[in-house]
């Protein structure tokens, strides 16, 4: 993660977050545990716990806590208990800024103690949804930066991440060859895309089902099959949910699946795929392999899920790549110390983005770790395009 390590020195040298708490509710994998010691070195108090029991990764954990003595309160497959508590001990260090995934702490923080003033930042598409669902109702307890909402993390890390993750989570958990398969991927924004993408540059016939009639327009014109998921139901080999909505495949698709579908789910929560109607349905439950489980239905068809229903690339395999999340972690880390340097500022209890000006930022911190280079403007360009003045 080169563009990170190089804010780290940085930070390391100035120290702009010194003495200011932070508490995270993050995936517990070594690119959160980069972020956490950028954030360390640059004099910031920290305290994590997970953001998806499935995710979290018990080296790091005794990693970051040992060695970086950064307390971290996570274990893998912790119980729904557990996981709140862990989240509470967290919010106990009242944070000044609040970073999270999936917008679990953020609204853990606003029943628990309304006083408490902080500044959050969510990086995952499903917390923003909670986040700004919450704004529309007045009950947003605190300002938010919409992480998730900055073009570098959507048209990087959602595509070419979440995409990957995917494909490698279900490949991990099944071993099955995706060439030749009929895959169905729910919902078209940019995770679905990037997932979409993968699923055909491995040899699948690939359908979109949507409900936004723009994003249904998009997977047409990339040339994908593009139908209502009840006329996908009887069709799909293999089933991937990326909506961050519930019960995209639940009793009404059940019945039409083959006889051996397999159901996964790159969503945020695991509501994505009916597991509790799945349960209540299913005559027979088998564990076949790690994250594989098999139901089989009243008709004796089979259905094989996927890591319980929960985020497949986090769950079954490792998470986005370092490499592209290092852009996601430089980005957050910038816009961490932009709100340092503005808390007194940001009162508004509003879902804003971060500064457009950090997208360039470390794309160009990227580039240079890579070697690259690319065009500049000369002035006459520069001039030309800030200038009304030339016309035909």
């Amino acid at each position: 993660m080169p563009a990170l390590s190089c804010l780290r020195d940085d930070f390391a040298q100035r120290r702009p977050l010194e003495g200011i708490r932070i508490a995270g509710s993050l995936h517990l994998t070594p690119e959160t545990g980069a972020l956490a010691r950028c954030l360390k070195a640059g004099g910031a108090s920290l305290a994590l716990c997970g953001s998806n029991p499935l995710s979290t990764r018990d080296e790091i954990c005794a990693a970051l806590s040992t060695l970086d003595s950064i307390p971290t309160y996570a274990h893998y497959g912790e119980d729904r208990e557990s996981y709140y508590q862990n989240m509470r001990t967290v919010a106990e260090t009242r944070p000044e800024i609040v970073l999270d995934d999936g917008a679990d702490l953020i609204t853990f923080i606003a029943r628990e103690d309304q006083v408490h003033k902080f500044i959050g930042v969510e990086q995952t598409t499903t917390g923003v949804m909670r986040l700004r669902a919450m704004e529309r109702e007045e009950a947003l307890p605190c300002p938010v930066v919409a992480l998730n909402d900055a073009p570098l993390k959507q048209e990087f890390d959602n595509l070419y991440g979440t995409g990957q993750n995917t494909l490698d989570g279900i490949l991990r958990a099944t071993n099955i060859l995706i060439a030749g398969k009929t895959v169905v991927v729910a919902g078209f924004g940019w995770v679905g895309r990037g997932i979409a993408h993968k699923m055909r540059g491995h040899g699948a016939n690939v359908i979109v089902t949507e409900v936004n009639s723009t994003r249904a327009l998009h997977a047409y014109y990339d040339g994908y099959r593009v139908m209502p998921l009840e006329e996908a139901s009887p069709l799909g080999d293999l089933f991937v949910t990326a909506t961050g909505c519930r019960d995209v495949i639940g009793e009404a698709s059940f019945a039409h699946l083959k006889d051996g579908a397999v159901l996964a789910n790159s969503g945020h929560f695991d509501v994505e795929v009916n597991v509790a109607e799945l349960e209540r349905v299913a005559s027979k439950k088998t564990t076949i392999r790690p994250n594989l489980i098999e139901y089989v239905l009243p008709s004796g068809k089979r259905v094989f899920l996927l890591a319980q229903g929960r985020l497949v690339g986090q769950s079954a395999a490792e998470a986005s790549p370092a490499d592209v999340m290092d852009l996601t972690f430089t980005l957050m880390a910038m816009t961490i110390e932009w709100i340092a340097e503005n808390r007194g500022e940001l009162r508004e209890r509003k879902v804003k983005q971060p500064p457009p000006e950090f997208n360039e930022r470390v794309a160009e911190l990227k580039l240079r770790a890579l070697g690259l280079r690319h065009d500049r403007w000369t002035d006459s360009q520069r001039d030309y395009v800030e200038s009304w003045a030339h016309g035909t």
